[in-house]
């Protein structure tokens, strides 16, 4: 929610800031006194010239009195919800505080949004007496990511009789963000190494053997029965069992965001769909009780994201959700041409579950890829099919191509690779690459 501001008011140049105020009635006026006055002179008619003073000095009286005018108003907004995802509406809520003594006339008031958002709400405020309050709502959509700024707020002070218009703004901005779509998909295992996705927190027992304990300090407030006396006599300090230390299922989504493996731009893009499905998986996890870490092929990743990864529990997976989606929102195309970063940040075998959105892969690329499926414990990639998203979608791709060598390559090295053709749905998708998992195992199975 915005924090109340007052409207600015221009000090300097007043008597131009009042004229430059006058609207077209105010100068109509102006000019058709001045008019009867010179025509008064010339014809000798007082009549006529009291009439042309009067029409000549109206609108400079209206002026004055609205420049001189000191309205107190306070205004403030608040967003409905501030992160919204693509395709969304959002509302936006206007609050109009008069805090002078005074009532205030005929207002005017607008926001400035951007114009992807819609176009600019503007709203009529009738007299506000003293302490009182105006509130107004405003809906805007955005089919694309981003963060949005919206403000400031203007406020247009108006005579009765129309002849001058005032502007004064408001100094105070808010952000609408603008994520990604999110599909929920359904609870499957894709890691062989898992015991279930209900298993999330995995323990990693204290050592069995009690030659193999790993004692440390005593510290204050621990239990006397975890006193580990043969390490006590051996230093000569009071030592004590360590504690189970739970550990979590881990996940690493790769994204990649390199410009040359996307064709086309828009909502309906390669990229929006590789990035929709990035966060599709990312929540999932969270929800699922793992450590998720987000990375892209040049490495990046949250704000804030240690080297495990965001734990999913309770208001921890949302906070960490939603710093995910807000590192989405705005991730755009990379300069980078191949995939070694990410493959250098991956650690040997204590990744987890890795799951990778890919676009078009060259020979090369493919090879790193293929590469990373030796460091994590269970590997999964959507690899955007670029034929099909360059062409219509009846189009049907040649058996053969580019796109199904890199699957085969994938495939043999050991991840669970799934083509994604234009349209295609995240959820069938991960069933799909569930199915395929659970066929490669079976088959593994008989062969042995």
């Amino acid at each position: 929610m915005g924090a109340p501001a007052e409207a600015d008011r221009e000090e300097s140049g007043g008597v131009r800031t009042a004229l430059a105020g006058l609207t077209t009635r105010g100068r109509s006026f102006l000019a058709a006194g001045i008019a009867a006055v010179i025509c008064a002179y010339i014809l000798g008619q007082a009549d006529l010239r009291r009439v042309g003073l009067l029409l000549a000095v109206l609108p400079l009286i209206c002026a004055t009195v609205l420049y001189r005018t000191r309205y107190r108003v306070a205004g403030s907004r608040r967003l409905s919800p501030s992160r919204v995802p693509a395709g969304s509406e959002a509302r936006v809520h206007l609050r109009m505080d008069n805090v002078s003594r005074l009532p205030t006339g005929l207002l005017m008031l607008q926001d400035r949004v951007p114009y992807v958002l819609g176009p600019r709400p503007r709203f009529v405020l009738d007299r506000v007496e003293p302490g009182g309050r105006r509130e107004v709502s405003y809906r805007v959509r955005s089919d694309l990511r981003g963060r949005y700024p919206l403000g400031p707020l203007q406020l247009r002070l108006t005579d009765p009789f129309g002849m001058c218009e005032l502007t004064r703004s408001f100094s105070t901005f808010d952000t609408l963000t603008v994520i990604p779509k999110v599909e929920p998909l359904p609870p499957i295992r894709l890691s062989g190494e898992a015991k279930g996705y209900g298993d999330g927190r995995q323990r990693s027992l204290a050592l069995a053997g009690e030659d193999d304990v790993i004692p440390r300090g005593y510290r204050y407030g621990d239990d006397l029965r975890r006193v580990h006396w043969r390490s006590t006599a051996r230093y000569g300090e009071l030592m004590v069992r360590r504690e189970e230390q739970p550990q979590r299922a881990r996940c690493t989504v790769l994204l990649d965001t390199r410009g040359l493996a996307y064709e086309g731009a828009g909502p309906d893009s390669a990229f929006e769909w590789a990035v929709s499905g990035t966060a599709s998986v990312l929540v999932h996890m969270l929800e699922r009780g793992f450590s998720v870490r987000l990375l892209t092929d040049t490495g990046s990743s949250v704000p804030g994201e240690g080297s495990d990864g965001f734990a999913g529990s309770g208001q921890e997976s949302a906070d960490a959700a939603g710093l995910m989606m807000d590192t989405l929102a705005v991730i755009d195309h990379s300069d980078g041409t191949g995939l070694s970063r990410a493959y250098d940040l991956l650690r040997g075998g204590n990744e987890g579950l890795l799951v990778a959105f890919l676009g078009d892969l060259d020979e090369e690329q493919a090879a790193v890829a293929a590469k990373m499926r030796q460091r994590s414990g269970g590997a999964v990639a959507f690899v955007l099919d670029p034929d099909t998203w360059v062409r219509e979608p009846t189009d049907v791709p040649a058996p053969g191509n580019a796109h199904e060598e890199r699957l085969r390559m994938l495939r043999e090295s050991g991840w669970t690779a799934v083509g994604v053709p234009r349209g295609a749905s995240m959820t069938e998708l991960w069933r799909q690459a569930d199915r395929e998992r659970t066929s490669v195992a079976a088959a593994g199975g008989e062969a042995r």
